[in-house]
């Protein structure tokens, strides 16, 4: 039986038992929780930003290709991606799974949080083979590198904004071998091939995303940064009382 990725995600709530993978799978974890788990692992403001980045292209994207009423669910699954790179960038997507069970996330969570890295031979010499299966699992993997090229080439314009930014401006940047070189363009191509799009599609979307989740990413960035400087206060205050 052919069952669409939504009502996959329909089946996968309603409760703890077993998904159609036959995966046992968990409630999923909410919103708010997910960004605590990111927090506790990661600290550098760089790796907060892209999470969040990646959230909001995501939850654009579920929104575009039809998957609205799923937008918070592929947003999460953006959120947490890169869970264990701060902390473990040599075996990443290798140490994310255990951090992600430790807390309770389902193995379906995992698996598209692993599949990102498809591939890919991290730096402790194993190359991950957990390949992405649904549409969404594939976004994630097509759009990751590219929301770091196109966040790049932004922070060249005199605005530091995706929003006036042209498509032939970020084609002549992706072509540009040296620029942003830790963003794999063959990653980027080999997830617009899983998506079945020409390259231009993925760029063209990818670029619109961010631009459309601009003021959105940087309002939660601004929250944190706010929260941080709080919790300064707070810790600087403890100690002179001390």
């Amino acid at each position: 039986m052919f069952v669409s990725e939504g009502n996959w995600r329909k089946i996968r709530k309603s409760s703890s038992d077993t998904d159609i993978r036959g995966v046992t799978t968990m409630e999923t974890i909410t919103r708010d929780d997910a960004f605590s788990l990111l927090k506790k692992y990661n600290k550098d403001p760089f790796h907060i930003q892209h999470a969040l980045t990646v959230e909001a292209v995501m939850k654009w994207y579920a929104n575009e290709l039809g998957y609205g009423e799923d937008a918070e669910y592929w947003g999460i699954v953006g959120l947490l991606h890169d869970i264990d790179f701060e902390l473990y960038p040599e075996e990443h997507c290798l140490k994310a799974p255990e951090m992600l069970r430790e807390a309770g996330v389902g193995e379906d969570v995992i698996h598209s949080v692993v599949s990102h890295g498809y591939g890919i031979t991290v730096g402790c010499g194993v190359t991950i083979d957990v390949a992405p299966e649904q549409e969404m699992e594939k976004v994630l993997f097509a759009a990751d590198e590219l929301t770091g090229l196109i966040w790049a080439a932004a922070l060249m314009r005199p605005s530091k904004s995706t929003k006036d930014m042209e498509l032939k401006s970020l084609k002549k940047k992706y072509k540009s071998k040296g620029f942003a070189a830790g963003c794999s363009r063959e990653v980027i191509e080999r997830g617009a091939d899983q998506l079945g799009w020409p390259l231009e599609k993925l760029l063209t979307m990818t670029l619109q995303a961010m631009a459309d989740s601009e003021d959105e990413i940087n309002r939660e960035v601004e929250a944190e940064q706010g929260r941080d400087a709080a919790d300064s206060e707070i810790n600087d205050g403890a100690d002179v009382s001390v």
